[in-house]
């Protein structure tokens, strides 16, 4: 196992979610030293002794910093995130964009900030940032919440430059549709929440930066075949209630 996780401490934001809840199941089987999950509401706490259990919004810059002053951590999964389903022009559409930005751009930022220096400082350490295929692709049923991951996607790149001068890793994750509550009313093909855990594991344990667990890794090669291909099957299933609140404003 690497060194990046053995003995470690990993932060993982989301942590009540299915994704979360793999997440630190993963990390522990990966005999990590101990893992802090954190959520905006508070965590049952289970019967690990390796587990701490804190109440974090991301969205809210100082819990973040006071969360790093009162943590130390080797390791942060942002896996924090909010889907609105919504297009662009469906009542809400507005309030739901500024929502998922405040937590799946703002989210990440906050945290970057909070936790950056001490990993500078000390030369070494990763993020995690939990995204999606929609960061690449935007599913106009989705389509704020596929802005909202394309501008985490930019964030994370951008982290990559600036931390890894200082020996800080940054890895984003883009999973297509994953098999969790949110996704729950979708009869669509699923990567189970622990497939996804277990891709951040092994790209914690090697050198891998981009992650796409399951189905989305066919998808990634079938998109940087033909990018505009994608875009137009995308568009092509914009929902029927997006069709008539464009009609209405016609």
């Amino acid at each position: 196992m690497s060194s990046l996780l053995e003995g470690k401490t990993v932060l993982v934001t989301g942590a009540r979610g299915g994704i979360g809840q793999a997440l630190v199941k993963a990390l522990l089987d990966a005999r990590v030293a101990g893992v802090i999950a954190a959520d905006r509401s508070p965590v049952v706490a289970g019967l690990d002794s390796h587990v701490r259990h804190i109440v974090l919004d991301v969205t809210d810059a100082q819990a973040a910093e006071k969360a790093a002053a009162e943590c130390r951590v080797d390791i942060v999964v942002n896996n924090a995130g909010v889907n609105g389903n919504r297009g662009m022009f469906e009542p809400g559409a507005a309030q739901q964009c500024r929502s998922e930005m405040e937590v799946n751009y703002f989210g990440l930022f906050n945290m970057a900030r909070a936790f950056s220096p001490a990993m500078k400082t000390r030369r070494s350490g990763a993020f995690v940032n939990l995204l999606s295929f929609a960061a690449f692709a935007n599913f106009p049923s989705m389509a704020t919440y596929s802005a909202s991951k394309a501008a985490a996607r930019s964030l994370t790149q951008a982290l990559r430059s600036e931390l890894g001068l200082f020996g800080v890793r940054v890895i984003g994750v883009y999973p297509r549709m994953v098999d969790t509550a949110m996704s729950a009313h979708l009869p669509l093909e699923k990567t189970s929440p622990h497939e996804v855990a277990q891709a951040v594991v092994a790209a914690l344990t090697s050198e891998i930066d981009d992650v796409f667990p399951g189905n989305a890794a066919a998808s990634y090669e079938s998109f940087l075949r033909d990018p505009i291909a994608w875009e137009r099957a995308c568009g092509q299933r914009l929902p029927r209630s997006s069709l008539a609140a464009v009609e209405a404003r016609a």
